[in-house]
């Protein structure tokens, strides 16, 4: 379809999202960093379901694992960029790293870190949930802690030009996974940095993000992984021309729009005999400081997780107080999570109904949403039936959460792996609670493994989004 066909389709679909979230309470966040923008916007025919004769190649546009590539972008480096990014004050690059993990542990916490946030603040709480300490984690934070900086490498580079903004605004998100290497079992620990890259001519809308488009297609042309690694160095630490580049402190949360984040998965053990601990999504804004003014520190803010509603409120019997203005809104998201398309259906948030972690494991936890929904009946139960009805659904109330719960962190990573979500759906499978992994790819070993949800469902969703906005014409 031609440019302005596009856009004219962009903002209708906008439109109805907005809508959507209003019908309930006035909405604070986007769906969640994994499922918006232009990445929702359907095709107008089915010629549009393969726009090109020779398809991208996912893992050099879409994803990068090769080990060969990854080699330039690990811990030390990022952390390094940002610090410089800062002027060099505040603290430096290990500091900024031990003062992300003494968040996991009660204040006061370590000496030179004075002042930062713990997960004691607020009662163990954020947002008014909980937020246990996870003191595994939070012994990175000691200044001799064996697993440090330098134990984090990085195992994939993703482009998710699927989530450029429908207006323009921003082009997406550009990610660096990394993991602790080597691979130990029962001792995993992920830090995703997830940078929103503002679009330099907004002024155009979409038309803006043409060259970061095209910089990724180019690559899957580009045979040398060694010519690929360079210009994907120069994307994420230089920027395209007019373009800042990815990794810059004000991409991870610190600009007037809080975009963009800093997520972990978190499963580092005690000693042998201590109690396992499940594994816990976090999310972080990297924000600067800047109260000891002339200097401002870099710090790394706990953040509510988004989609992530608290499980709680889905238990038609709670006493939380914001449980019947959330089971209200829920109701209003129905249609939209009623969508039967695995790579569509989505609902909307306000943080103030955001949990401050997110559990993938613990049966019947506060993060089990189905188990907190119970089997029924209630009242919650019967509006939700009868919105699926209005929408000519035939997803029961179960299914419908369950969605939701899919969409979470937890639910994502591992809770509805390979398990049904109604409709004749089925989640796809993660690869044992992660999507970027730390062991090789079986097929492949010079390359990091992915998960079959991204291999084989949302990767090629992501290249027809990019490839569709590459066929449109330059205006």
């Amino acid at each position: 379809m031609g440019h302005k066909r596009f856009h004219r389709v962009c903002r209708i679909a906008a439109a109805a999202a907005m809508l959507s979230a209003c019908e309930g309470m006035p909405s604070e966040e986007a769906p969640q960093s994994d499922r918006g923008g232009i990445g929702m916007v359907p095709p107008t025919s089915p010629s549009m379901q393969s726009p090109v004769s020779t398809p991208l190649d996912i893992r050099r546009s879409l994803a990068v694992t090769e080990k060969a590539i990854l080699n330039r972008f690990g811990g030390r480096r990022v952390f390094n960029t940002l610090v410089a990014d800062n002027a060099g004050a505040g603290f430096s690059a290990d500091q900024l790293f031990r003062q992300l993990w003494d968040t996991q542990n009660p204040a006061p916490g370590q000496p030179d870190l004075a002042g930062m946030p713990h997960c004691t603040d607020q009662g163990n709480t954020l947002n008014g949930f909980p937020y246990v300490c996870r003191p595994s984690e939070g012994r990175q934070a000691q200044p001799g802690s064996p697993i440090n900086l330098d134990s984090y490498g990085a195992v994939g580079l993703f482009n998710r030009f699927d989530l450029a903004a429908v207006d323009g605004s921003h082009c997406g998100e550009y990610r660096i996974v990394l993991a602790k290497l080597p691979f130990t079992p029962g001792n995993r620990n992920f830090v995703i940095f997830e940078a929103v890259l503002p679009n330099p001519r907004a002024d155009l809308g979409l038309e803006g993000c043409r060259p970061v488009a095209e910089f990724w297609a180019g690559l899957s042309s580009d045979a040398d992984p060694q010519s690929r690694a360079s210009k994907l160095e120069t994307f994420y630490f230089t920027g395209l021309p007019g373009f800042a580049p990815v990794v810059s402190m004000s991409h991870y949360g610190n600009n007037p729009g809080s975009l963009g984040q800093v997520r972990t998965n978190q499963f580092l053990q005690g000693p042998p005999d201590a109690p396992r601990i499940p594994w816990m999504m976090r999310e972080f804004k990297l924000v600067s400081d800047c109260t000891a003014q002339p200097s401002c520190t870099l710090k790394f803010v706990p953040a509510t997780v988004k989609t992530n509603p608290f499980g709680g409120l889905f238990n038609p019997a709670s006493t939380d107080p914001r449980a019947p203005a959330f089971q209200s809104h829920f109701i209003s998201q129905v249609a939209s999570l009623a969508i039967n398309d695995l790579n569509r259906f989505s609902h909307s948030v306000p943080d103030t109904f955001n949990a401050a972690q997110s559990d993938s494991q613990t049966p019947g936890g506060p993060d089990d949403y189905v188990a907190q929904f119970g089997p029924g009946p209630s009242a919650f139960h019967q509006a939700i039936g009868q919105e699926l009805a209005r929408v000519g659904s035939a997803l029961t109330p179960r299914d419908v959460v369950a969605r939701a719960q899919a969409l979470s962190c937890g639910g994502c990573h591992q809770r509805n792996s390979g398990r049904p979500v109604g409709g004749g759906l089925t989640w796809p499978a993660s690869s044992n609670f992660v999507h970027s992994s730390e062991l090789d790819d079986p097929a492949d070993p010079s390359r990091f493994n992915l998960s079959p949800a991204l291999r084989d469902q949302f990767l090629p969703q992501r290249r027809s989004v990019l490839e569709r906005f590459l066929q449109t014409p330059p205006a």
